[in-house]
């Protein structure tokens, strides 16, 4: 047991590491701004009661790029269930279709440094007179900044101190869980979790067996995804292991392998190719799924009657695993019981406080990114 929501099933055991746990006691006593995100005692810079205007809306529209809109994205596809609202996130430079609009629609648009050109030029495009807007950017005179004020919309002041990949239980992905109807103190898990013992065992564990993969060559973290819903939770956490860990000529590649369907593609490579990798099962429990159509099942797959795709997908993901176990290959499996808040803000803060301690670990930044700045500036250049 990992928490209440979660089962978990750790890599195999490696001797704890005194330097890790080290590190993550340091990290916990001197809390920067990132680590104080996780906590139910962050202010966030908005005022929910002044914003309520902005709950009348149905429709809404997230423009950003990376973790300005991954977080509320990862949020949004794991809770969908529980939301009534449309979301639609626009977060890459993409041919826009034309389609009917609606009439009561609220446009969130972030970016820490208020001059990310895709999210300009998104915004460019996409906001209508009629629409609500609200901009969530530095408090400086960048370009976002100056066309809030021109458009004489809302601004929140993204914290200057946490970086968009590190932002998700910031206000740049509380404030639109807010308007998503989601109780946004149940992500806050920190001051809970740092009590639970067989939590950060857990956490110091993982680090230990992950600075071991890194050590021996294996630089490959591949996610084994059984749940459609998460997809985006993992495309979070590839931009936070690639962008806070890639330096210096290190760090770990994050790849996001959906299942059953690349059990007829990729697995024979997992299974029998290069032995680079280190592997994370996800798979959530579900209560409602598609039953089998007991008439359609012809005696060759009798074994199906009476089975949901759920059934069939779990049974699948042990069936995976126990082939992984006796070919030796390293892997730890997260199993969701409950698709909740408090489930999500819990892996969040795992994913977080892991990456975090592997770069601090191999005495790398993990809060900057430097080589994007590069591809940044070079393309001003071209375009001026």
């Amino acid at each position: 047991m990992f928490t209440s929501g979660i089962n978990f099933i750790n890599f195999k055991q490696q001797k704890k590491n005194k330097k890790i746990k080290q590190l993550l006691n340091k990290t916990l006593k001197n809390r920067n701004e990132v680590i104080q995100s996780l906590d139910k005692n962050y202010k966030n810079s908005y005022n929910i009661i002044k914003l309520r205007k902005f709950k009348t809306s149905k429709n809404f529209k997230i423009i950003g790029m990376g973790g300005s809109t991954l977080g509320a994205q990862a949020i949004y596809d794991f809770l969908k269930p529980k939301i009534k609202k449309k979301f639609e996130f626009i977060d890459n430079l993409q041919s826009i279709k034309k389609k009917k609009e609606h009439k009561n629609n609220t446009n969130l648009i972030i970016s820490k440094s208020g001059n990310t050109i895709e999210t300009i030029a998104n915004s460019n495009i996409l906001i209508r007179k009629k629409d609500k807007n609200i901009f969530i950017t530095e408090n400086k005179n960048n370009y976002l900044y100056l066309l809030a004020q021109k458009l004489k919309s809302e601004i929140i002041h993204h914290n200057n101190y946490i970086g968009g990949r590190f932002s998700v239980l910031s206000e740049v992905g509380m404030l639109p869980a807010e308007f998503m109807g989601l109780k946004t103190n149940n992500f806050k898990q920190l001051n809970n979790l740092i009590k639970n013992k067989n939590y950060l065992n857990c956490l110091i564990s993982n680090v230990s067996s992950i600075i071991k993969f890194i050590k021996n060559k294996k630089y490959n973290s591949i996610i084994i995804n059984y749940d459609e819903n998460s997809e985006t939770i993992f495309k979070w956490y590839q931009q936070l292991v690639a962008e806070s860990l890639g330096k210096k000529n290190q760090g770990i590649l994050p790849i996001i392998s959906n299942m059953p369907k690349d059990n007829h593609s990729v697995m024979q490579l997992y299974l029998d190719g290069f032995k680079n990798n280190f592997f994370t099962f996800f798979y959530v429990h579900e209560k409602n799924s598609y039953k089998i159509n007991n008439n359609l099942v012809l005696n060759s797959q009798k074994f199906l009657k009476n089975k949901n795709f759920s059934q069939i997908i779990y049974s699948q993901k042990k069936a995976t695993e126990n082939v992984f176990r006796r070919k030796k290959i390293p892997f730890r499996s997260f199993e969701i019981k409950k698709r909740d808040e408090k489930t999500l803000g819990e892996l969040f803060c795992f994913f977080v406080l892991e990456t975090i301690l592997i770069g601090k670990y191999l005495k790398l930044n993990p809060y900057d990114q430097p080589a994007v700045e590069l591809i940044k500036k070079e393309t001003k250049k071209i375009l001026t």
